[in-house]
């Protein structure tokens, strides 16, 4: 019997999911880069350069408490009715890749108390204020979802203000070390960990998925997926659902496993050409593996990238002491 384990942490599930692949309806164009018939594994085109600069882009989250938003009531009188709230911490941050090595670019934290509570006010504790943040969300999964949507828009923001920042100093100065004038004449590349749904206008700009939850490709062309040598790729395919999407499956480098190890999926915007996207996914073939991961030191080798995995413990360091925090809160809805 021949058989091979996941080299991911079982804590962390697997990286196809914790079921089968689920066959996805989206609409999938497969003559992008080349016909439908002449799918095959692909190497980076000749002369293919990784660019001066890569900023990597993520973002980390955490429910401190769940509160209720009680009526609005008369002192010593009971409140007769009550709405959810989460009082979370979220950050997101920037590592710059370039000539002078890693550097945190920009790092930010926010905290906020999200409820459809028409009446609820900010939040203010010893440890920090959570400003209030109103959803139309009454259950825990449309608030989480509420907390994930600040969470992306602060990642643009981090883009934006990064590639601002370091384009600033073209001659080096930068005090995380940046030098050269990449970010001003427009040769980096934005790597956003996690769809690009919400960040697809962003110039120059993949994302990267780590984990599958649905099969996307017809079933030669999906087979044809655990077939790719390490560093090769699929031939680029345009991908349609609630948005459209350029899309290609990457294998970057690690130790034998099963056919979709160490394979993921990057993404870039649809309203890039043709040739804009397959230029792009030739240059992550050659930018993406520098990154990936060895299993003795990543739970998630190769797919959780090195940066990305620096950038998610600076974010949380940032974020405060969850015990701490988690008492403060306790404190102040007792006052």
């Amino acid at each position: 019997m021949r058989f091979s384990v996941d080299a991911w942490d079982p804590g962390y599930g697997t990286s196809l999911g914790e079921e089968e692949l689920v066959e996805s309806s989206a609409p999938v164009v497969l003559d992008v880069e080349v016909p439908e018939s002449a799918w095959a594994p692909r190497d980076p085109a000749p002369g293919t350069a990784a660019p001066a600069a890569v900023l990597f882009v993520d973002g980390v989250r955490r429910v401190e408490g769940r509160a209720w938003i009680h009526d609005s009531v008369p002192t010593g009188e009971r409140a007769t009715s009550a709405l959810p709230a989460l009082c979370a911490s979220y950050a997101s941050g920037v590592v710059c890749c370039c000539a002078a090595g890693a550097h945190l670019a920009v790092a930010t934290v926010r905290r906020g108390t999200f409820t459809a509570a028409a009446h609820a006010a900010d939040v203010r504790t010893s440890a920090g204020d959570y400003p209030v943040r109103r959803t139309r969300a009454t259950d825990p999964v449309g608030l989480s979802l509420a907390l994930q949507r600040a969470l992306g828009e602060l990642e643009v923001e981090s883009a934006a203000a990064a590639r601002a920042q370091l384009g600033d100093h073209p001659t080096g100065g930068h005090p995380g070390g940046h030098t050269g004038g990449h970010l001003a004449d427009g040769t980096d590349l934005l790597v956003v960990d996690g769809p690009l749904r919400g960040r697809q206008h962003l110039p120059r700009t993949l994302g990267f998925v780590k984990t599958h939850q649905s099969a996307y490709l017809p079933p030669r062309q999906h087979a044809m997926v655990g077939t790719l040598g390490p560093g090769q790729r699929t031939p680029v395919f345009l991908m349609g659902s609630s948005w459209d999407r350029h899309s290609w499956y990457l294998r970057l480098p690690g130790g034998p496993g099963a056919p979709w190890a160490g394979v993921v999926r990057v993404e870039c915007g649809a309203d890039m050409s043709a040739a804009e996207a397959i230029a792009l996914a030739d240059q992550s073939q050659v930018t993406l593996r520098r990154f990936a991961s060895a299993e003795f030191k990543d739970a998630r080798a190769p797919q959780n990238l090195y940066p990305i995995a620096g950038l998610e413990r600076a974010l949380r360091r940032r974020m405060g002491d969850p015990q701490l925090l988690y008492r403060a809160l306790r404190r102040a809805a007792v006052n």
